[in-house]
């Protein structure tokens, strides 16, 4: 009885978790790696983007002309989410990517996720006049 029981949880297991590789890593479509990573890259963003909307030099402009320099200055308080997007990405992607997918697609990206998490004033986004 116990021994039906352990292989039915084994089977159930095995199929959760899909085929393993021989090296015990687990074979993952780029879909489920996308998914893993989201939550990572969503945690850095948001510290990003709080971070510069608590700078002091973000309230003095009256236009966020200067938004990518407020955005290197919020990198050393949120060094460590960042880094743990990078090295999800070198672990469910490769070694090397998680470097380039910050420094090419995500840097693309920031100023504009950071541009829709400020007020509307600040961002230019405001359509009251």
């Amino acid at each position: 009885m116990i021994l039906a029981s352990l292989a039915a949880a084994t089977l159930v297991a095995a199929v959760a978790i899909g085929p393993i590789e021989p090296d015990g890593s687990v074979i993952m479509s780029a879909q489920q790696k996308n998914a893993a990573v989201q939550p990572l890259v969503r945690s850095a963003t948001e510290c990003i983007a709080r971070t510069v909307l608590v700078d002091p030099h973000f309230h003095r402009q009256e236009s966020i002309e200067n938004l990518g320099d407020l955005i290197v200055a919020s990198m050393p308080s949120c060094v460590t989410p960042v880094r743990a997007m990078i090295e999800a990405y070198d672990r469910y992607f490769g070694d090397g990517t998680g470097e380039s997918f910050f420094l090419g697609p995500y840097l693309d990206a920031l100023p504009t996720v950071v541009n829709k998490w400020l007020p509307p004033k600040a961002s230019g986004n405001s359509t009251a006049e």
